[in-house]
C-alpha cells in the first residue's frame, strides 16, 4: 500500500515531424495541457530545444505562459530550462514572472541542456554543462529567495548588484532538477532541496541507475542535514494504452517510425540507440508501454521496485499517435491505472465483496417484509394474499415497494 498516492503527468519536448505545420503542432501541445487539466492530471511539462528540427519549443517559458490561460488547476513546468544557455538573473526573474502568470501553479525545472548541437551553437563547451547547472541553481535560487547579490560574480555570466526585483507568486516554488544516467542530478537534488526529474526511468541503463540516483541524493541530503521525500521525485517513461495491445500497436507504429527518424539522425552511429529497435524490441526490454492499462500498472510496479513511493508518474509524449488516440491514453491512466495503483476503489470493492457475502440473509429480509407488507393488505381489504406472493420472491424489489 502506497503512503502517498501516485500522481499522473505529461512530458512534452515536444516531438513533431517535419511534414507538418509547426503552428497548428504547437497549438496542438497547448490543447493537450488543457485537457490534461479536465481529466485531473496533476502535471504538465514543456521542454527547451534549439536545434534537430523535431523538439520545436524554444522556451518552456512562453508555452506555459500559453497553457497558463487554458488550464485552471494543473501545476506547469519547465522541462527542463538549460540553464548553461541563460543569464541567470534573466532566469530568475522570468521564473518569477511566469509564477504570478499562473498564481503559483509553476515548477521550475532545470537541467544542462540535452543536445550538444545547442551548445555548439552558443560557443559553449557542453562538457562544462553540469558545472554551469550547479552554479545556475545557485544563483538563481539565491535570487528567488529575495537576495541581494551584491559581489561581483564572474561565470559564464558577470553579475554586479544582482537582484531580483519581482519575487515568486508562491514563496514555495518547487524546483526539479533533470536526472538520468550520472550521479549529478542526485546530487543536486539534495544540494537544492529539489526534485527530481528521472526523464530515463525505463531506458537501457537509466532504469538501473534509479536506485543508485535516489540513494546518492538521499545519502547527501543527509550529510547536509536534510531529508528528502520520494514523493518529489518523478519517473518518465512512454505510454500509450488502449482496450487491446493490438489496437495500441496499430495507433503508434507510423508515429514511431517518423520519430524514429529523427533518432536515426541524431544517434545512429550508438550502438544502444533506439534508432536500431523497433516497437517489439523496446516492448521485450521494458523501456516502453503500448499496450493496455494492466501493462501501464505493471511497468509503474517495476518502478516502485526501485524508488518506492515516487511521486508521479509522467507519460512521455513523442507524437507516435494522433491527438485523440492520445487523449483517449491518457483518459485510460486516470480512469483505470492510477486508481489500481492508489487503491481508490478499495473500499468500494470491499462493499461489493460484503454485499455479495450477506446477500442471502438480506434476501431473507427483503422478502420477508415484503410478505409482511402483503399480509397486511391482505388483512385490511380481504383481498386474498395468493395473488401477490409472486412479487415477494423478487429480490430485486426494494422495501418501500
Amino acid at each position: 500500500m502506497r503512503k502517498v498516492p501516485l500522481r499522473a503527468g505529461m512530458f512534452l519536448a515536444p516531438f513533431h515531424p517535419l511534414d507538418e505545420s509547426p503552428t497548428l503542432a504547437l497549438e496542438r501541445d497547448l490543447a493537450l495541457a488543457e485537457f490534461a487539466d479536465e481529466i485531473g492530471f496533476a502535471e504538465f511539462w514543456y521542454g527547451e530545444h534549439h536545434s534537430g528540427a523535431y523538439e520545436l519549443s524554444a522556451s518552456p517559458e512562453l508555452m506555459i505562459a500559453a497553457a497558463a490561460q487554458r488550464t485552471k488547476r494543473i501545476k506547469l513546468g519547465t522541462g527542463v530550462i538549460s540553464l548553461p544557455y541563460h543569464n541567470p538573473l534573466m532566469t530568475a526573474n522570468r521564473i518569477a514572472q511566469l509564477d504570478h502568470l499562473t498564481f503559483g501553479r509553476l515548477i521550475f525545472g532545470a537541467g544542462p541542456g540535452l543536445l550538444v548541437s545547442d551548445a555548439h551553437m552558443l560557443g559553449l563547451d557542453a562538457r562544462e554543462s553540469r558545472d554551469k547547472l550547479d552554479q545556475g541553481l545557485s544563483l538563481i535560487t539565491r535570487l528567488l529567495s529575495g537576495e541581494w547579490i551584491s559581489e561581483t560574480y564572474e561565470g559564464w555570466y558577470d553579475l554586479r548588484d544582482a537582484h531580483a526585483q519581482l519575487l515568486p507568486y508562491n514563496p514555495d516554488l518547487e524546483i526539479c532538477v533533470a536526472s538520468t544516467f550520472s550521479p549529478n542530478g542526485g546530487n543536486l537534488a539534495a544540494k537544492y532541496h529539489a526534485g527530481m526529474l528521472c526523464l530515463a526511468s525505463t531506458m537501457h541503463g537509466g532504469y538501473d541507475a534509479l536506485t543508485n540516483n535516489w540513494k546518492i541524493a538521499r545519502d547527501t541530503a543527509a550529510k547536509l542535514g536534510t531529508t528528502l521525500s520520494p514523493a518529489s521525485i518523478r519517473c518518465a517513461t512512454d505510454i500509450h494504452i488502449a482496450e487491446t495491445r493490438d489496437k495500441a500497436m496499430d495507433q503508434v507504429r507510423q508515429g514511431y517510425e517518423k520519430w524514429r527518424l529523427y533518432i536515426k539522425n541524431q544517434s545512429e552511429q550508438l550502438e544502444e540507440s533506439p534508432a536500431h529497435k523497433s516497437l517489439e524490441d523496446l516492448l521485450e526490454a521494458n523501456e516502453i508501454v503500448v499496450g493496455t492499462p494492466d501493462d501501464a500498472i505493471a511497468q509503474i510496479r517495476r518502478l516502485e521496485e526501485k524508488v518506492p513511493d515516487f511521486g508521479c508518474i509522467l507519460m512521455l509524449d513523442k507524437n507516435w499517435s494522433s491527438q485523440d488516440d492520445k487523449k483517449q491514453s491518457m483518459e485510460m491512466m486516470m480512469r483505470y491505472v492510477l486508481p489500481a495503483i492508489n487503491g481508490d476503489n478499495r473500499n468500494r470493492q470491499k462493499s461489493f465483496d460484503w454485499a455479495r457475502e450477506n446477500r442471502d440473509g438480506f434476501i431473507d429480509v427483503i422478502q420477508s417484509a415484503t410478505k409482511r407488507a402483503f399480509d397486511k393488505h391482505a388483512a385490511q381489504t380481504g383481498q386474498p394474499v395468493g395473488e401477490f406472493e409472486n412479487f415477494a420472491a423478487d429480490p430485486g424489489l426494494s422495501l418501500g415497494e
